[in-house]
């Protein structure tokens, strides 16, 4: 990853806002400036950047993985037990604060950290000014290096919802299926990314209630016959993300399911037909909307057409309605129109595509026609 380059930008931007420091505490946003991400549970981990040096803070457990995988300037640790004297994590944020004069100007990525720290960076003397907007757009357009890494993630995912969709049948349970496509994901990965790390998200909700739920746990709900699926799918490879999802059933569906289907995927085809460089984030949502429109379905199209993806299963920029922002070359998208008919089902494709110069990149792939996802 470009560290090095990310922070020089991120330090221009303190620089040009009269910022003395920074303090960041979304793990994402984290990972994106010092290749270093833990399992957090309940020790926060902080990182205070400014114009010369970088210090990452963390917990005693973490003090070893942060000396092997961060790159950062310095580490300052607290502990939790009572041979060391910095037992307290607030007394080492003040400490590393303290070389900053008061009333200086301090930056805090206000949309994730916790209110107790802006009120304690505050109680400190210093003026608050949000950075986490800047950080967000700086994470907008990936490089060559974060989509590579991402078609490798696209790579395993195709694989899980391919291996998950050929195991379903009748009676077996969600959980089951999903199961089948995480043991295939692990297994090429472990053969072919050495020493990788990997995040899994699946989603498998059935039936005519379930499916209505668009983002729902997988269950021990076995299938039955007539069912609709939604395989939802996220793999993460080495922190960068791919999304695949399609809409199976369970033998013939019945009439209304063939139209609702037939409406949401053509809905995503349009929309991934058009969007490229140069359109904006709601046109591109106006474009599929206006499928389901069409089609007397648009109150149960409940969400926008499609979210950014790169190192957070969501992130910005998102394709709604109401967003203007020009689409740029190298931003990443799911692109996802979903429609929840109470008492019939939902029905959702989701595909990741990379926008390059003269359109956009699929890196997922799956059959989505109706006649090749009846299993029966």
């Amino acid at each position: 990853m470009d560290i090095k380059n990310r922070i020089v930008r991120f330090r221009n931007h303190l620089e040009e806002n009269g910022l003395s420091t920074a303090v960041v505490m979304l793990p994402d946003h984290q990972y994106y400036l010092t290749g270093f991400k833990a399992l957090i549970y309940s020790r926060p981990i902080y990182l205070v950047v400014d114009i010369d040096k970088s210090t990452l803070i963390v917990p005693g457990l973490e003090e070893l993985h942060a000396i092997q995988e961060a790159e950062v300037d310095h580490i300052e640790v607290y502990y939790e037990h009572p041979e060391e004297v910095k037992t307290d994590q607030m007394t080492v944020v003040r400490e590393v604060l303290s070389q900053y004069s008061q009333g200086t100007r301090v930056g805090l990525d206000l949309g994730s950290a916790p209110a107790s720290l802006y009120h304690f960076i505050k109680n400190l003397g210093f003026s608050i000014s949000d950075v986490g907007e800047e950080l967000v757009r700086m994470r907008y357009i990936k490089d060559e290096e974060e989509i590579d890494m991402m078609k490798k993630a696209g790579e395993l995912v195709n694989l899980g919802v391919k291996t998950s969709i050929e195991a379903c049948m009748e009676g077996i349970s969600e959980l089951e299926i999903d199961s089948k496509g995480d043991l295939a994901i692990y297994t090429k990965a472990s053969t072919e990314y050495q020493g990788a790390t990997l995040d899994l998200i699946v989603m498998s909700p059935s039936g005519e209630v379930r499916t209505t739920l668009p983002h729902v746990f997988s269950n021990t709900r076995r299938f039955e016959r007539g069912d609709a699926i939604i395989h939802s799918r996220q793999v993460a490879l080495n922190g960068y993300r791919a999304e695949l999802e399609r809409t199976i059933f369970v033998g013939e569906p019945d009439d209304e399911q063939k139209k609702i289907f037939e409406v949401a995927t053509e809905a995503q085809l349009k929309a991934l037909d058009f969007i490229r460089p140069g359109v904006t984030a709601a046109e591109v949502d106006k474009v599929a909307r206006k499928v389901i429109e069409e089609s007397d379905l648009g109150q149960y199209a409940v969400h926008r057409t499609g979210h950014g993806l790169g190192i957070s299963a969501h992130e910005e920029p998102y394709v709604r309605f109401d967003n203007d922002l020009d689409l740029e070359e190298g931003m990443v998208f799911c692109v996802e129109p979903g429609i929840y008919v109470p008492g019939i089902g939902g029905f959702r494709h989701s595909d990741t595509v990379v926008l390059r110069k003269n359109g956009a990149e699929l890196i997922t792939e799956y059959p989505k026609t109706l006649n090749q996802l009846i299993l029966q």
